[in-house]
């Protein structure tokens, strides 16, 4: 029997609308909500990213802001340009696209973020109330997997949950959030140097792939009836493909999220719902 399709594009949709109403009852108070990125050059894979967020956002009603540097930009004109944005009280929410072009310090423009704006929830001190299990500004990615499997009713309790990554964007993350208080996995968190990885990836209740490597994952390596997320996007000469090989995982796992059509679409409303939650906070 082939596998659920958990679809980004159903929740996504859901998370949009829940966006648009919080923005227009902030805007029956007077005050609107606006999202400023900051793009750096012009690689094509993060065009299209800060051109989809602005499409969101017009969509919910937010006001964009959209800031391009130059491939010659050096960090202090990047600094710069992030404290205007964090003082203009226009702005809710400020993203700085990753990766920068090479050469700059992608680290030292996310700390130069205000915590209260930042709605892509790296900077260290969210990331310090995430491992606290006060953040209210998570990353993006792993808030929209857990949007996820609150949508389409997949319990967590209990269960073991195999995260393969480990970056700041969403493995790490994803692990805290995965064994928080009142979800309750328990995780291991893996990487591509992990012993008996394989046998690992079978023994897990929830699999989650965010390791960057196309089709990494097979359907012999899923145990029977596992939940399967698939974080990647990786760009191949047949097109789009996730971490996860869907032709074989999707005749073993209980369920699977897939590439395109999946997270990628929840992370961005994601982005939206942090966005309209720090101009709630700053409106008090």
């Amino acid at each position: 029997m082939s596998a659920q399709i958990l679809s980004g594009k159903e929740v996504a949709a859901t998370v949009r609308a829940e966006v648009a109403e919080r923005v227009a009852r902030l805007a029956d108070r007077g005050k609107s909500v606006g999202l400023a990125t900051v793009l750096v050059g012009g690689d094509p894979a993060s065009e299209v990213y800060v051109r989809s967020k602005h499409r969101a956002a017009a969509r919910a009603g937010m006001v964009s802001f959209d800031h391009r540097l130059p491939q010659s930009a050096g960090q202090d004109e990047v600094t710069d340009l992030v404290g205007s944005l964090n003082a203009n009280p226009q702005v809710d929410g400020l993203i700085v696209q990753l990766p920068l072009p090479e050469g700059l310090d992608g680290n030292r423009a996310v700390e130069a973020i205000d915590p209260a704006k930042d709605v892509d929830g790296l900077h260290p001190y969210n990331l310090g109330l995430l491992a606290s299990e006060r953040g209210r500004l998570r990353p993006a990615t792993p808030s929209g997997i857990m949007r996820i499997f609150d949508h389409f009713g997949i319990a967590t309790s209990g269960k073991l949950a195999v995260v393969i990554g480990r970056s700041l964007l969403v493995g790490k993350p994803m692990a805290l959030l995965l064994g928080a208080k009142g979800v309750d996995a328990t995780v291991v968190q893996a990487h591509s140097r992990t012993r008996d990885l394989d046998d690992l990836m079978r023994s897990a209740d929830i699999l989650v792939a965010a390791i960057g490597r196309p089709n990494y994952v097979t359907g012999s390596q899923i145990k029977r009836g596992a939940v399967v997320i698939d974080v990647g996007i990786n760009r191949t000469d047949s097109g789009l493909v996730g971490d996860v090989e869907f032709a074989s995982a999707v005749e073993v796992a209980g369920a699977i999220t897939p590439v395109p059509g999946g997270v990628g679409l929840v992370t961005v409303a994601s982005l939206l719902a942090n966005t309209v939650t720090a101009a709630e906070l700053a409106a008090g």
